[in-house]
């Protein structure tokens, strides 16, 4: 069986040197060819290494140096990571902080000052940490980030969960900055928390208490998603709230060879049926397609407690006078929480049987106007309809919007008003996050930076805003975007017609020519909606203020002369 390692040329000859490959080859020639031919196939594997250009080599070579490091629970080491990510953002020019509100759980965080940074800023986010792995049951060490040249596999615990986004989201960013010279209007973070994988409580749950984080002015977040197992990509507008949820149940004890109404397993039982019974129910409607299973109520038994312990096990003969169940139960943000909770009291745990129970909330269920913490989908979220665009203007497809079946980080974001939507570009791949033999192939994680650096590109949008010459305020008009697909006089024409602008007349009745009321509400709305980059608090505040807007605007004509009132007329501004 031929063996050959999966490492490119370049680490291959830095491992060996030329002198050593010499005698290794003559020594082989003499004893065979057999080394010889083994020498040459890892040599010609190394070149045609899945036909990976150096370019493409040293992102996936960065990738496998982070998989590398163990950050699996219950002893993370978070040291050596955080110094490779440094090294990395010093690499390419980003401004670096270490923040660290529990000892040995650092928080880093990664910035590219945009040029406006009065400007909401955008925020990546990705965690530090994995789950636990199981080194028998995997094919390959899961901190070996073992790379299979036939496949292009990369295995390795975290390899989608999350230590991909982590890097993608610098090699995007070094992609932007040596390769396309871009510079962004709006500053752009990255973050990488310590704890996620263990509810967040130490990482980004005390990271959006500070003042630190108030300070980056965060505007929208991108964090963590799931693999598709087909072409579609995945994105997360809500992820469902985890609960613990423990009854117990009391009763009198007895022999346990006698026979009597509400006994402590009798009662407890009772309850543990109806919860079944409610779980088949929710279960029912998967089952029937009427919804995924992340937009139901999950509660599922994992602890049952009673009985008498003996040096033997349990006492046989003695009914119990407790019991108790655990439950985890997870609910999605459409479900009113309140009538769970009237269900437990009334139904699953009622007093009257002698019951108790504890619930048991890891982390926020509604946001501080107390909402539910959701993200919007639709028009109405400009961030939404910009993320729909990159993903789109870069060949992706993107799937329904889903609500997470577990739980992220993103809901302490989420709690303060702040728009998250969960997204891991990794199309036509097996979901592996938790499981034994995780992977990612290459050519997804490449395909990924290549969308990463679309989102990050077109995020940080300018916005192109025409001076008042009545009034002297400026009326947000599109995003720049939008003149990269239109020509000047389809820019206008679209721009008249969308905002059904309407001429209005000057004190003395007559009209004035080239100008156009946008003062109307249904117009102003018009404008948000159509033109989605906008902020609803911006548009809303600049109408309470200017009630009655005007934009000196060039009527229907020649192109060139479109051209010329419109440079007259228009200039950029920064939308604030």
């Amino acid at each position: 069986m031929l063996c050959v390692y999966s490492f490119p040329l370049v680490e291959f000859f830095a491992t060996v040197s030329q002198s050593t490959l010499l005698q290794s080859t003559v020594t082989s020639m003499a004893a065979g060819r057999h080394m010889l031919l083994m020498l040459a196939a890892a040599i010609l594997f190394s070149f045609t290494s899945s036909g990976k250009s150096h370019e493409e080599r040293e992102p996936i070579t960065r990738f496998k140096q982070y998989l590398r490091f163990n950050t699996a629970h219950p002893n993370p080491n978070y040291t050596a990571p955080v110094s490779f990510l440094i090294s990395q953002a010093q690499s390419i020019g980003l401004q670096f902080k270490t923040l660290e509100f529990v000892p040995n759980k650092p928080i880093l965080l990664l910035t590219w000052p945009g040029s406006d940074p009065s400007l909401p800023s955008i925020l990546f986010n990705s965690h530090l940490d994995s789950v636990p792995a199981e080194p028998d049951k995997w094919s390959h060490p899961p901190f070996s980030a073992f790379h299979s040249p036939e496949t292009g596999q990369i295995f390795a615990r975290g390899s989608q969960d999350d230590k991909c986004i982590a890097i993608q989201y610098i090699e995007a960013i070094r992609n932007l900055i040596l390769v396309k010279n871009f510079k962004p209007i709006r500053t752009v973070h990255a973050s990488y928390v310590p704890d996620e994988e263990i509810g967040g409580f130490d990482g980004m749950a005390k990271f959006v208490e500070s003042n630190e984080f108030r300070e980056l002015n965060v505007g929208f977040v991108m964090d963590e998603g799931q693999a598709s197992t087909n072409d579609d990509f995945r994105v997360f507008y809500a992820d469902r709230s985890p609960w613990h949820l423990i009854i117990r149940a009391k009763g009198a004890p007895g022999h346990g060879s006698r026979m009597f109404d509400n006994g402590a397993m009798e009662n407890l039982m009772k309850s543990v049926e109806m919860i079944t019974k409610f779980r088949e129910s929710q279960f029912d409607v998967v089952k029937a397609g009427r919804a995924a299973n992340s937009e139901v109520i999950s509660v599922n038994l994992v602890y049952l407690k009673a009985g008498i312990p003996s040096p033997t096990g349990f006492v046989m003969n003695m009914q119990p006078s407790e019991a108790e169940a655990g439950f985890d139960a997870r609910l999605p943000p459409t479900v009113d929480p309140d009538l769970i909770r009237r269900r437990i009291a009334e139904e699953w745990a009622p007093a009257i049987r002698n019951m108790s129970y504890e619930i048991i909330e890891k982390g926020p269920i509604r946001d501080y106007k107390g909402r539910p913490l959701m993200t919007l989908t639709d028009d109405s979220n400009p961030w939404w309809s910009v993320f729909k665009r990159a993903v789109t203007s870069a060949g992706g497809k993107l799937g329904k919007p889903e609500i997470l079946a577990s739980t992220t980080d993103a809901r302490y974001m989420r709690q303060l008003g702040i728009p998250v939507l969960g997204f891991s570009p990794m199309a036509n791949t097996p979901i592996l996050l938790h499981d034994h033999n995780e992977f990612l192939k290459d050519t997804v994680f490449l395909k990924g930076v290549e969308r990463l650096c679309c989102l990050i590109s077109l995020f940080p949008l300018n916005y192109l805003e025409a001076d008042c010459e009545q009034g002297k305020s400026r009326t947000t008009i599109v995003s720049l975007a939008w003149l990269q697909l239109l020509t000047t006089s389809e820019f206008l024409l679209y721009l008249l017609f969308s905002l059904k602008a309407t001429q209005h007349e000057s004190s003395n009745g007559s009209p004035v020519d080239g100008d156009f009321s946008l003062g109307a509400r249904e117009n102003v709305y018009g404008i948000w909606r159509d033109f989605p980059l906008f902020s609803r608090s911006y548009m809303q505040n600049k109408m309470i203020k200017y009630p009655e807007r005007r934009i000196t605007c060039p009527q229907i004509c020649p192109a060139e002369k479109i051209q010329h009132n419109l440079k007259k007329h228009l200039r950029i501004h920064i939308c604030k």
